[in-house]
């Protein structure tokens, strides 16, 4: 346990965070996951419509710094190429 008064403060801070990041990336993974299932299902205008509302939850996982940049763009790419795969079939 943390012995001085600075100390005590900075482990509630990163318990708050770390509750605050834990939730951000379930958020992040929800999104990612029902994508991946409207792919599966072959769904094509449903997968189509749930990437353009989980790339924006991508992209701010970035600005929180909750995943690196690289991570997003893959992220992005692969859901983007799975989806466009079901349209040209």
């Amino acid at each position: 346990m943390a012995n001085t008064i600075q100390a005590r403060k900075r482990a509630r801070q990163a318990e708050v965070r770390r509750e605050r990041n834990v939730s951000q990336k379930s958020k992040l993974r929800t999104f990612v996951k029902n994508v991946e299932k409207l792919v599966d299902a072959k769904k094509v205008e449903d997968a189509s419509d749930m990437l353009t509302k989980a790339i924006p939850v991508i992209d701010s996982s970035v600005s929180k710094g909750l995943i690196h940049k690289n991570k997003a763009a893959r992220t992005k790419s692969r859901l983007n190429k799975r989806v466009k795969a079901l349209v040209k079939k």
